[in-house]
């Protein structure tokens, strides 16, 4: 798609512009994706096995690239006029059926529906209906068709063949295992597509659109961690209010907080910026993918493992029976939370290292003191565990932001000033016509 002057557009399917912020209608599509985290963490939570954490991993994969289907579609079309809100609300629906049938996207239970079929059948309706929409736009451009085509007609015939394994071809283990190779095999083509897709002529038409995209889900997934503390599978409506559950509850949105703080306070400002600033129509798209389409993905990671690891902590905090500072951590638990810490970390500082050229030595540190705290915080009780964690990760930012205080003041500025235009600009242009 160079540029989208060469796309004959119509009253159906209208352009974005260069200037374009998010719509509501995309961020109902968000309240789905909502309910999908939920879903992955409460399963993967009464689950915890090394299979049941890979099965949560590849679910969350193919969420993500339906999710960045949506982002795509926002970025170059208007989601809110034409044809658009009704493909978005059949896909939105598909959806969540696909997240209602998770607990059976891998295992069919008697007395019901083909689990893993329906599964395959809405993911395949979810990216139909997207790349639909946006093989219209690029229908001129029969290169970058293909790019769309091809990877969906692949993945679609592995996810199908996933579905359609007998039932007890063999005993379960492996049953399981084949659809989920096939599920990996699927992902790995339509990741791989990717690759190459933003680099054959794919335009990143509003900057800004994608940035504050991105940043929004992000806060979709630090609200799963806030009700993965709230409300745990052990959660009891008659919750007792105790210092041990008034300690972990703040605890845990000390930590929750540093995520936030890490990644929009300056971070995520001056990744929009420096997108902005990228004008090759090489590059740009380049620095797009990277930066948002995949390293985003495992941001997403380190927070539903982090929830993973907070869940039915206030439950247990206030049972009379646990111990004064809590149970202590199972190898699971311990894994999710300081594993789904150290991976958020170790995101921003790749998201620096490819958005900024700098490195965040003070999240680098971190991770490397949680490595070696690892034999001390196995096994100790979940309110010391997590209060190990909320210090260090208080810490890294505090010092975080210090370092970053030239680039800081100066990112701030610069967004504060094009805020102060757009409002100047709105203001007149409302004097004008309103």
């Amino acid at each position: 798609m160079e540029g989208s002057g060469n796309v004959r557009w119509s009253r159906w399917i209208r352009p974005s512009a260069p200037g374009s912020r998010v719509t509501r209608l995309e961020l109902f599509y968000d309240l789905v994706f909502v309910f999908a985290f939920l879903t992955v963490t409460t399963l993967t939570a009464t689950h915890p096995t090394v299979r049941g954490l890979v099965q949560c991993l590849v679910v969350l994969a193919l969420l993500w690239w339906c999710w960045t289907g949506f982002a795509a579609l926002g970025n170059v079309v208007r989601t809110d006029q034409g044809i658009v809100p009704l493909v978005g609300f059949l896909t939105t629906a598909a959806l969540f059926v696909l997240a209602v049938g998770m607990p059976q996207a891998f295992v069919d239970r008697p007395g019901g529906l083909p689990g893993p079929l329906v599964f395959a059948a809405c993911y395949f309706l979810v990216r139909a209906s997207q790349v639909g929409v946006l093989g219209w736009v690029v229908r001129a451009d029969p290169r970058l068709l293909r790019h769309w085509l091809l990877p969906l007609v692949v993945a679609t015939v592995l996810i199908a063949s996933a579905a359609l394994v007998p039932q007890r071809l063999a005993d379960e283990d492996v049953e399981v295992g084949v659809r989920l190779g096939l599920w990996i095999a699927a992902l790995t083509v339509e990741y791989g597509a990717g690759l190459v897709r933003w680099s054959t002529g794919w335009v990143v038409v509003s900057a800004g659109h994608l940035a504050e995209r991105h940043a929004l889900i992000i806060l979709v997934a630090l609200g799963e961690s806030i009700i993965a503390l709230g409300i745990g599978p052990a959660y009891d409506t008659g919750l007792t209010l105790t210092w041990p559950v008034v300690s972990a509850g703040v605890l845990g949105i000390v930590v929750v907080a540093s995520f936030w703080w890490s990644y929009f306070d300056t971070l995520a400002p001056a990744m929009e910026q420096a997108l902005h600033r990228t004008r090759d129509p090489v590059a740009r798209p380049r620095l797009a993918r990277d930066v948002y389409t995949y390293l985003h993905l495992p941001l997403i990671a380190g927070i539903i493992l982090f929830a993973l690891g907070l869940k039915g902590h206030l439950a247990e905090a206030a049972d009379p029976a646990t111990p004064r500072w809590g149970e202590p951590l199972e190898a699971f638990e311990f894994f999710f939370l300081y594993g789904g810490a150290a991976l958020y970390l170790l995101t921003l500082v790749a998201l620096g290292r490819r958005a900024l050229g700098t490195v965040r030595w003070p999240s680098v540190a971190v991770v490397a003191v949680l490595a070696l705290l690892v034999p001390i915080a196995h096994g100790s009780p979940e309110l010391i565990a997590l209060a190990v964690l909320a210090l260090a990760l208080a810490v890294a930012t505090g010092v975080q932001t210090l370092v970053d205080t030239p680039r800081r003041r100066h990112v701030r500025q610069v967004a504060r000033e094009e805020q102060v235009a757009a409002e100047v600009e709105q203001t007149r242009w409302r004097g004008e016509h309103l």
